[in-house]
């Protein structure tokens, strides 16, 4: 099984920047994507980026797409989702997931995920 921690929210002023990590414990056979999703209150959840660790392919979607990146540092097991130019549209709480693969931005198949960071952005 796999056990994520996600650290790195917190308030950002409008047009800020932040950087996510996403740590990664335990074992699971056949899980090679990382994916990031978010859920403001009231809202349904949104896919924003997902990693394939096989070939480091990454997806984004739209709404992020240009500036966000996705990236993982192997030997600490560790994801991050980094993003710029954020705006209010860009709060709620983020999530890391992991799963046997992508499916454009988001995982496909079972997947595992964090307790989420907060991400508050002012106008």
């Amino acid at each position: 099984q796999l056990q994520l921690v996600e650290s790195g929210g917190g308030l950002v002023h409008s047009g800020g920047s932040l950087r996510l990590s996403c740590a990664v414990s335990g074992v699971t056979p056949g899980y090679h994507a990382i994916g990031w999703f978010r859920q403001a209150p009231g809202k349904e959840r949104e896919g924003v980026s997902c990693i394939d660790h096989r070939d480091g392919t990454t997806n984004y979607r739209g709404f992020v797409r240009g500036r966000s990146t996705a990236s993982t540092d192997t030997a600490k097991r560790t994801d991050y989702l980094q993003m710029i130019n954020l705006d209010p549209e860009d709060a709620g709480v983020y999530y890391c997931e992991a799963g046997p693969e992508c499916r454009g931005w988001e995982i496909a198949g079972q997947a595992y995920w964090g307790q989420g960071t907060q991400v508050p952005v002012s106008s």
